[in-house]
């Protein structure tokens, strides 16, 4: 039913050593803390950045101390879900399209108009339906997902003017160089918009859109603000193409050295963190508009069936879709409204 990859490579005998010491009371038996590493794309200004930081770290306190890497700091963009499988990483905040490049089924997950809304990819990530997804990544990549974040919904932000390019349906999109991530759920995407998706890491976008080197890219409204796209773009389209998630993923090598004390907590202390952060971005989508739009930025809504018939015909029969588990995304569309 899923695909599978060559299990990862053992971590060391020092790490796993270390692991083991580790005592109910928390941290190590010699007293220390152990360290949980964190790396991110994110800015730490980043919503999901500050969930982390703020709530997810004062809750392990006791017995981890939280090292975050902003800005692909520690490890490049793409590159973390294998550092973590490694050993040299603890955890990261990790797209369905990453996973997607290991386990192609996760692609659903990542797919035009699939999930509703926030809450409906709360409902989606805790039921049944998870579980062998989930397995998967702990049994062959050493992955544990512990929560879903809600990184909000995805738009068409452009440099054209609305004089220059009026985005309607995604015909208007034709030979528009869509900067989207390289993994092949995201190209899919952008093609399936009627884009000409362009690969670039997050690092390199604002650098783009101000040369030109690309015509556009797609994030929730807080991320343009976060990352000062408004500063290098006209224009943005509510295409709300993805309501795009994220999974606060923790090494399963470091969560099996943790006494059951301490998984509860880091369970509880990942819980916590998507919740805050996800009322956090929904509050600044709902409050951004104004402020983009005081800086020259054109939102305006397109023809959303059409863009939702279009996409959504691109993947039926497609290959991306034929990694799917059968009866899945009914099982999805199912726990929506």
């Amino acid at each position: 039913m899923f695909s599978g990859m060559t299990r990862r490579a053992a971590l060391s005998v020092a790490f796993a050593a270390g692991l083991t010491a580790a005592t109910t009371g928390g941290g190590f038996a010699d007293g220390h803390k152990m360290t949980f590493t964190l790396a991110t794309a994110g800015s730490e200004t980043d919503q999901r950045s500050q969930a982390m930081a703020q709530v997810f770290a004062p809750m392990v306190a006791e017995f981890a101390d939280f090292q975050p890497g902003y800005n692909a700091t520690l490890f490049a963009q793409g590159t973390e879900l294998e550092a973590i499988s490694r050993g040299n990483l603890t955890m990261s905040i990790a797209s369905a399209q990453e996973l997607a490049q290991f386990f192609p089924e996760f692609s659903i997950f990542a797919t035009g108009y699939v999930h509703q809304d926030a809450a409906h990819q709360v409902r989606v990530f805790n039921d049944p339906l998870m579980d062998p997804f989930k397995k998967t990544v702990e049994d062959d990549l050493g992955v544990k997902l512990l929560s879903v974040m809600y990184l909000g919904k995805r738009h068409v932000n452009l440099r054209q003017t609305r004089e220059e390019l009026d985005v309607q349906t995604p015909a208007d999109l034709a030979g528009v160089n869509l900067r989207m991530p390289g993994t092949d759920a995201w190209q899919f995407l952008g093609k399936a918009l009627g884009a000409a998706p362009t690969p670039m890491a997050f690092t390199e976008v604002y650098t783009g859109l101000s040369t030109g080197a690309v015509d556009g890219q797609d994030n929730p409204l807080p991320t343009v603000v976060d990352a000062k796209f408004y500063e290098v773009t006209k224009q943005i389209a509510l295409t709300s193409h993805l309501v795009d998630l994220n999974y606060i993923a923790f090494s399963k090598e470091v969560w099996d050295g943790l006494s059951a004390d301490q998984q509860l907590q880091v369970q509880r202390a990942a819980d916590a963190a998507a919740a805050w952060g996800r009322l956090k971005q929904l509050d600044k989508e709902n409050n951004l508009a104004d402020f983009i739009r005081s800086k020259g930025v054109e939102i305006y809504t397109p023809d959303l069936d059409a863009f939702r018939t279009h996409v959504q015909a691109q993947y039926v029969g497609s290959e991306v879709a034929s990694s799917w588990p059968e009866g899945v995304l009914e099982k999805i569309n199912a726990l929506g409204n």
